[in-house]
């Protein structure tokens, strides 16, 4: 996990974002979770899969939705997934990401925060917005 003796930049948490985003979608999940302080990863995968093919298959009227696992079985969607925008809370210590699924703005948000840990300031996340 990434460490900071003092408050990082917000360049420096958007890289550690990224850098935890590239390894997510590369389907290295193990790595990305050893990046930063990070929540249940099943919880973040399901609702990236749910906000990105699942409602895009309801969109384009698809006869016969995805599998209710496949999200789980071939991870190759997050492929096709990407970071957007990032909106910074006030304070410095929050930040949402925008993601995008095939290039379009999905409804479901990443949230990180910058805490202070015994060892020294973390990113700890991601929680998902809808």
């Amino acid at each position: 996990m990434k460490i900071w003796t003092e408050h990082p930049a917000k360049t420096d948490v958007e890289a550690a974002v990224r850098d935890y985003f590239s390894l997510l979608r590369a389907g290295r999940i193990p790595e990305a979770e050893q990046l930063i302080d990070h929540h249940p990863v099943r919880h973040v995968l399901k609702s990236l899969w749910t906000g990105s093919v699942e409602a895009s298959a309801d969109e384009a009227g698809a006869i016969g939705s995805p599998a209710a696992d496949e999200w789980e079985q071939d991870l190759s969607w997050l492929g096709e997934l990407d970071l957007a925008d990032f909106h910074w809370g006030d304070t410095g210590s929050h930040v949402n990401v925008e993601i995008t699924y095939r290039a379009q703005i999905i409804e479901v948000t990443l949230g990180f925060w910058v805490r202070l840990t015994d060892p020294g300031w973390v990113v700890t996340g991601p929680a998902t917005y809808w």
